[in-house]
């Protein structure tokens, strides 16, 4: 399972644009290798993502992963 917690500030002044954002990948299961899950959300995040890529410019985004195994 994957599940993505979004969380961002905005500039105080309008158009109160958002100035920063953060990614939690909060990925769940057994036996997953941490390499491959860090490999596939970077990909996701950096590569695929079109709201990241269109944001990215103007946004300082920052991502993390939170890896739990059941």
């Amino acid at each position: 399972d994957c599940v993505v917690e979004l969380e961002a500030d905005r500039a105080e002044t309008p158009p109160r644009v958002f100035t920063q954002g953060r990614m939690r990948f909060v990925v769940t299961g057994t036996g997953l290798r941490p390499a491959a899950v860090e490999r596939a959300v970077n990909l996701s995040a950096e590569k695929y993502c079109s709201a990241t890529a269109m944001l990215r410019p103007t946004v300082d985004i920052r991502h993390e992963v939170q890896i739990v195994e059941v």
